[in-house]
């Protein structure tokens, strides 16, 4: 009798008719030349995309960089990342898609704000960029959103949400983050609902624009304080009055290291929708979390990015290629498809 896989088994997910549980987690991959999504981007994709499969595309900005940022970006962690506010990146985009589509794929893409000045030479995110299975990046850390551009980046996220939903991606995830998304706007605000109302506008404008049942939001735990932690539940707690599709969760450290601690539960008792988790996991711990139902999805990262047949791997128990970490990020590279699209497949 065959051993049932949980991971591999079916799931619906709002509309969206799922074969398996193995998500591809956000990356950032930095061969977007110009912020252009470009064709070897849809071989990527479409090579991580199987039918019933759900990917989530690497943080796509919504806004273009300021002067100061530009002047810097050449030695930037933000260079040749993809971008949707202008036609060109949506036409651009609509390739992409289509080719995840042709292999019976649903596709979302994650929208990402970056802030517009630079401090102490470095640029600072509005939204810190994650990557790899929810490992922070060496950046600056994340501002708040002044009051006075709150307006902006909200209609941003408006308006960027608008134009992956054009572009034929089936939804859109909004990264979100401590001290940025879930703390509201400039300095001295008080009270739980004030502190996430920044949180909540954002989510309202892009759910009134393309609907609440393709959204979701991607909410960062990686090393959350105690009072984040509450801001952050008190938040997701919000999310399902909404319709959000999903809540998509990274794992907290604890002692310093990246493991399964089941630190989320909060959260996924919060949330009525579906729950994504991430951070650490192989395929043991996936196959664990969703057979004790503390999430419905298992997003995953290097894992992903190495075996672009992982669901298949983790079906036949197959051995898994390693990653290459100094080909994760694309930006100068001579080549973009070495340790991008040249990961061997199982057969």
């Amino acid at each position: 009798m065959k051993t049932t896989i949980p991971l591999l088994t079916p799931y619906k997910m709002g509309q969206f008719a799922l074969s398996h549980r193995v998500v591809l987690a956000p990356l950032t991959r930095q061969r977007a030349y110009g912020g252009v999504p470009q064709p070897h981007a849809a071989v990527y994709y479409a090579q991580r995309a199987s039918p019933g499969g759900f990917l989530i595309s690497e943080g796509t900005r919504i806004a273009a960089a300021a002067r100061q940022e530009e002047e810097h970006e050449s030695s930037s962690s933000f260079k040749d990342v993809p971008g949707i506010w202008a036609h060109e990146q949506v036409e651009a985009w609509r390739p992409v898609v289509d080719a995840v589509h042709a292999k019976g794929a649903v596709f979302f893409c994650q929208l990402w704000h970056v802030a517009a000045d630079v401090v102490q030479q470095r640029q600072q995110q509005v939204s810190p960029q994650m990557s790899f299975d929810g490992r922070r990046e060496e950046l600056s850390s994340p501002r708040r959103v002044a009051t006075q551009d709150a307006p902006n980046v909200v209609d941003g996220f408006r308006r960027a949400a608008r134009n992956a939903i054009d572009a034929g991606f089936d939804g859109v995830e909004i990264l979100g983050a401590n001290g940025y998304f879930v703390d509201n706007v400039g300095q001295g605000v008080n009270g739980i609902e004030s502190r996430c109302r920044f949180a909540m506008e954002v989510v309202d404008a892009v759910a009134r624009e393309v609907g609440g049942h393709r959204v979701g939001v991607r909410l960062d735990q990686f090393d959350a304080t105690a009072d984040e932690h509450a801001l952050a539940l008190h938040v997701v707690s919000r999310l399902s009055d909404r319709g959000v599709l999903y809540c998509h969760m990274i794992e907290p450290r604890v002692d310093g290291r990246r493991r399964v601690s089941r630190r989320l539960l909060p959260f996924r008792e919060a949330f009525g929708g579906t729950f994504i988790t991430s951070g650490g996991y192989g395929r043991d711990e996936g196959d664990a979390a969703v057979g004790e139902g503390y999430g419905d999805l298992v997003a995953y990262g290097r894992l992903f990015l190495a075996n672009p047949d992982l669901p298949r791997r983790f079906e036949l128990g197959a051995p898994l290629n390693e990653c290459d970490a100094a080909t994760f990020y694309g930006a100068g590279a001579a080549d973009p498809a070495v340790g991008y699209t040249d990961y061997p497949f199982l057969d």
